[in-house]
């Protein structure tokens, strides 16, 4: 925990005072508040549209199809990144864009229109999806009518809440930080589309790989390179595309990409450009090595657990603790790294920042270690909520100077999310189905606890 404290997930150079982090408060609050409401709105649409229901259309249409997810994913990949590294890199003009913000309340006018640009949003996304087969003029023609309104109600709700001459001085205020953080994205999906077309090779390789480490263990593994099946007689497994570690290194060189584009003052070049093939060598290795313990999981009689949890999560903790490992280990290496201080140890100085990271990561890890040793339920839940508790316990001093005082934010939306949640899992599943198999078959005092 001393080294989370000491380097956190921002290097000791990037530290927020507890002043410094109020100022940045009116804007937090209304970034929290856009991203909540997009998040609800994307939620709604993914859940009520499939995508699927285009996979034959053509034109503007199949580009919908093919696109879409990989849009979305761009738009989310790209707000991310560019809040962090504009906190990283550019806090001054974040504080004196917070400033303006306090004395404009948000624009209810606007965000009125927002929603009645939504709901004919979702009046063309239902004759969208209900005509997929439609001709080519007339589809194409709605998909741009489609569109239009998307972007002119994504607009609305941005400069309801953030006055759009105040976006343009934050763009101004970064340079040309979001071209860089929109060419990493833009990179990483045009990379994770196209690389698929690698996939069978790149399996074959997978698949050779995983029976080089299990082998000597499970002397009864065979393979099918034809069919690119590996396993033993008790359990065997397909490298799909999904298995072949394509997207998991687009996903890598993105990460290396930007951070080397962002820290490179730290970094030494072209040394430092070593990064790019080591991640993905390093990526690959550990695909290959997923895959091989999701086998040996399986042969040990835990099928159910092989195929449930290990199988959905396994490959995004190789992918964390591979960047994590980047961002905090390369800078370690002199080779890399220019040491301006000739060496010398830095003087130690606490990051604040993980005081406030650290209860929601935690929660986020051990959610992603319990699910991948679950088998169909997470009998282990109750973990995230200790690991959280002990983390605020563990930060105790610094929430003293906080704010205590009760508001009705936090309660409204905290029963906003848990109605949604409940109404689009009544929405998927009969009232029959609501608790998971493995929870209703289990003893009473075990469902209780």
């Amino acid at each position: 925990m001393r080294a989370i404290r000491e380097h956190g997930f921002y290097y000791s150079g990037y530290l927020v005072t507890n002043s410094a982090a109020a100022s940045y408060a009116p804007l937090l609050r209304r970034v929290s508040a856009l991203a909540l409401l997009f998040g609800i709105e994307v939620l709604i649409l993914s859940v009520w549209l499939d995508n699927a229901v285009l996979d034959s259309a053509r034109g503007l249409a199949g580009g919908v199809f093919h696109w879409g997810a990989w849009a979305v994913r761009a738009v989310v990949g790209f707000a991310g990144l560019f809040a962090t590294c504009a906190f990283l890199r550019n806090r001054a003009s974040l504080t004196n864009t917070s400033a303006e913000l306090a004395s404009a309340p948000p624009r209810r006018d606007l965000l009125a229109l927002h929603v009645t640009a939504m709901f004919f949003f979702a009046l063309l996304s239902h004759v969208l999806y209900a005509s997929a087969r439609a001709s080519v003029v007339w589809a194409d023609a709605l998909v741009i009518a489609w569109l239009t309104v998307g972007l002119f109600a994504i607009v609305l709700a941005m400069a309801a809440f953030i006055p759009m001459a105040t976006w343009g001085r934050l763009l101004r205020g970064t340079g040309y930080l979001w071209l860089g953080v929109l060419t990493a994205v833009a990179a990483a999906c045009v990379l994770g589309d196209v690389i698929r077309s690698l996939w069978v090779s790149t399996a074959y390789l997978t698949l050779t790989l995983v029976y080089f480490i299990l082998h000597p263990f499970l002397p009864a593994l065979w393979e099918d390179p034809a069919r690119l099946l590996i396993g033993t007689p008790r359990f065997s497994v397909e490298v799909a595309p999904q298995c072949s570690g394509l997207e998991g290194i687009a996903l890598i060189l993105a990460f290396t990409g930007l951070w080397l584009v962002l820290f490179r003052k730290e970094f030494r070049f072209p040394n430092a450009l070593a990064l790019l093939p080591a991640g993905v060598l390093v990526m690959f290795a550990a695909n290959a090595l997923r895959i091989a313990v999701l086998i040996a999981i399986g042969d040990a009689g835990a099928r159910r657990i092989a195929l449930g949890g290990f199988h959905s999560q396994a490959g995004w903790i190789v992918f964390n603790l591979v960047a994590l490992g980047f961002a905090v280990g390369a800078r370690r290496i002199p080779w890399l790294v220019i040491r301006a201080d000739h060496g010398k140890p830095r003087p130690f100085s606490e990051n604040v920042t993980a005081a406030y990271l650290m209860p929601l990561i935690s929660v986020l890890a051990v959610g992603m270690v319990t699910t991948a040793v679950s088998s169909g339920f997470d009998w282990l839940y109750a973990l995230r909520f200790l690991a959280a508790a002990a983390v605020l316990w563990f930060f105790r001093k610094h929430y003293a100077g906080l704010g205590w005082r009760c508001t009705w934010f936090a309660p409204i939306v905290g029963a906003t999310v848990f109605l949604l949640w409940i109404g689009l899992d009544h929405w998927h599943h009969a009232v029959s189905d609501t608790m998971p198999a493995a929870l209703s078959t289990a003893p009473e005092l075990q469902r209780r606890l």
